[in-house]
C-alpha cells in the first residue's frame, strides 16, 4: 500500500530541489571529484527517461557515488561539511530510487546500503532541521526494498540501521505538530512489511508505539489517565476535519495503518497490546466514533487478526468491552467496502461462537481479568453471588479476589466508579461466604474497604459502608471498629 508523501517533507523537497548549488566549486575546494560532477550532471535536472538511460548504462558507478566503495567515499561523506550538497543529493536519491527500481535493487546490494546515512539520523535539538528529516526519507524507502529482498542472507546492516531509524522516527512521533507526527507514521509503515521489522518496532514499543497510542488515545477522547471515557463509551466530540484532540483525518488513517501492520504478528503483540493500552477497549471505542469507512475497514480488520491469534485472553475482553453489540449496529450503517464486510462478518461469527460458550461466571473472571470494573449485571445479582461466590474465592487459588485486591488497590482519580463497584462486591462475598472472611483480609481488602468510608465520592462511601457492614455482622470483635457518630 503506497502512501503519499507527507505535504511537509514534499515542500521542503521541492525547496531544495530550486536551490542552485556551486558544483564547480566544490571541485575546486576538493569537496567532490570531477568525476563525481560529471555524474551528478548526467542525471540531474534531465528529463526521466533520460536520466534512467544514464544510470541502467552503468548502474555501478551510481551505486559507489552514492553508497562509495572501490576505496572511493560516497557523497555524503565526501561533502560532508558541505550540508547544501547534502541536502541535494539526499533530495536526488531519493528521486533516482522512486523513479529506477534498477538502482534501488542495486543499492540495497551494496555490502554497506545504509552507512553513509545512519550519521546524519541524529536528532537535531530542533525536530523541523532538514538533514535528518531528508536522511529518514531516503533510509525509510531503501529499507522497504532491502526487507523485500526475498533472499537476504546477511541481515547484519538492517539490524543495524533500523533500530536507529526507529529511534529517530519516535522522536518525531511524540512532536506535538501533526506534520512531523505524520512523516514518523508514514516512515514507520513504510518499513512495518516484514516480519523482522515488526519484531524489531515492537521490541523497541516503548518509543515506537507508544506515541501512536497516544494519538489514538487522543482521537478517542481519552487521556491515558481518563479511561472512564473508554469504558462508559462516551462519545468523542468531533471538530471539523478530525476527530478530537486535534487528531486529523488523515494522521488518525496512517497510525491505524501501521497498527494494523503490526497485527499481522498477533501472537507477538496481541498479549502486550492488551495488558498495556487496552487496545480492544480503545479500538471499540474508535470504531462507534469512526468517521469513514476506509479507518473502520482498518480497525475492523486489526481486531479480526488480534482476536483470531489470541483468543483466550482477547475474547473475554471484546465481550466486556460489548464489541458484539457494536457489530450488530455497525450492519446498519449500509458498508460498502467488501474487505471490510468481509471482516464484520467473520467477527460477529468469531464473538457469537464464543459466547454460546461463556457463563456469567466467565463474564464475571473477564472483567476482573481486565483491570477494570463496570456495573456489568452479575455484580447486582444476587443470584449469581448465591452460585458463584465461593467458586470467585476458590478457583486457581484465589486468582479473582487477588485480581480484585489489585483493582482496588488504586486511586482511580478519574474512575471513582470503580472503587464503589468493587466494595459492592466484596460485601457480596463476604455475605455468601462468611467463613472466608480471613482470606479477604489478608489481602487488604478489609483495610481498604474501611479507609474508602472517608472517601469523598458518596457512591465510594455508600458502598464501602455496606461492605463493612457485612464484615461485622459476622464479626462481633469488629463492632468496635464502627466509626463513632
Amino acid at each position: 500500500m503506497s502512501l503519499d508523501p507527507p505535504h511537509y517533507i514534499l515542500s521542503l523537497q521541492n525547496n531544495i530541489r530550486a536551490r542552485p548549488i556551486s558544483w564547480e566549486g566544490a571541485v575546486r575546494a576538493k569537496t567532490i571529484t570531477d568525476a563525481d560532477l560529471k555524474k551528478i550532471k548526467s542525471i540531474d535536472k534531465v528529463r526521466k527517461e533520460q536520466r534512467k538511460q544514464a544510470i541502467e548504462a552503468d548502474v555501478g558507478s551510481f551505486v559507489s557515488l552514492l553508497l562509495g566503495g572501490n576505496g572511493h567515499p560516497s557523497i555524503f561523506e565526501a561533502a560532508a561539511k558541505r550540508p547544501d550538497i547534502t541536502q541535494y543529493m539526499l533530495v536526488l536519491t531519493g528521486d533516482l530510487i522512486d523513479d529506477i527500481p534498477s538502482l534501488a535493487s542495486a543499492l540495497v546490494q551494496h555490502p554497506a546500503p545504509f552507512r553513509p546515512f545512519l550519521p546524519l539520523l541524529k536528532a537535531a535539538p530542533n525536530p523541523e532541521e532538514p538533514l535528518p528529516l531528508l536522511t529518514s526519507s531516503v533510509l525509510s524507502i531503501l529499507l522497504s526494498h532491502a526487507l523485500s529482498q526475498p533472499s537476504a542472507k546477511d541481515t547484519s546492516q538492517i539490524d543495524e540501521a533500523l533500530p536507529k531509524l526507529y529511534s529517530y522516527l519516535s522522536v518525531l512521533a511524540k512532536s506535538s505538530d501533526a506534520g512531523l507526527q505524520d512523516i514518523a507514521v508514514q516512515e514507520f509503515s513504510a518499513v512495518l512489511r516484514s516480519k523482522k521489522s515488526r519484531q524489531i518496532f515492537w521490541k523497541q514499543r516503548e518509543a515506537t508505539l507508544d506515541p501512536l497510542i497516544s494519538i489514538l488515545r487522543a482521537a478517542a477522547g481519552a487521556a491515558r489517565d481518563q479511561d472512564s471515557t473508554l469504558w462508559s463509551g462516551a462519545s468523542s466530540v468531533r471538530s471539523e476535519g478530525g476527530l478530537s484532540g486535534g487528531v486529523g483525518l488523515q494522521l488518525l488513517y496512517h497510525v491505524l495503518l501501521v497498527i494494523w501492520q503490526l497485527s499481522f504478528e498477533g501472537e507477538l503483540v496481541g498479549d502486550g497490546l492488551h495488558d498495556e493500552h487496552d487496545i480492544i477497549i480503545l479500538y471499540t471505542h474508535l470504531l462507534r466514533l469512526s468517521p469513514k469507512e476506509k479507518t473502520t475497514r482498518l480497525l475492523l480488520s486489526t481486531l479480526l487478526n488480534l482476536l483470531t491469534t489470541n483468543r483466550a485472553t482477547l475474547l473475554p475482553a471484546a465481550v466486556l468491552a460489548r464489541l458484539p453489540t457494536l457489530l450488530t449496529t455497525l450492519k446498519t450503517r449500509h458498508l460498502s467496502d467488501p474487505d471490510a464486510l468481509e471482516d464484520l462478518q467473520n467477527l460477529t461469527e468469531l464473538l457469537e461462537d464464543y459466547t454460546k460458550t461463556q457463563t456469567t461466571f466467565d463474564e464475571y473472571a473477564a472483567e476482573l481479568q481486565s483491570g477494570h470494573l463496570r456495573w456489568s449485571p452479575p455484580h447486582r445479582n444476587q443470584t449469581f453471588w448465591r452460585e458463584n461466590a465461593r467458586r470467585i474465592l476458590e478457583e486457581n487459588n484465589g486468582e479473582l479476589p487477588r485480581k480484585l485486591a489489585e483493582i482496588m488497590s488504586k486511586s482511580w482519580e478519574n474512575d471513582k466508579q470503580v472503587l464503589a463497584i468493587g466494595c459492592n462486591d466484596v460485601a457480596c462475598l463476604v455475605k455468601e461466604v462468611p467463613e472466608k472472611r480471613s482470606q479477604l483480609e489478608r489481602l487488604g481488602l478489609k483495610g481498604r474497604v474501611m479507609e474508602l468510608m472517608q472517601e469523598a465520592d458518596e457512591s465510594v462511601r455508600w458502598e464501602s459502608l455496606r461492605a463493612v457492614g457485612e464484615w461485622l455482622r459476622y464479626s462481633f470483635e469488629g463492632k468496635s471498629e464502627l466509626p463513632m457518630r
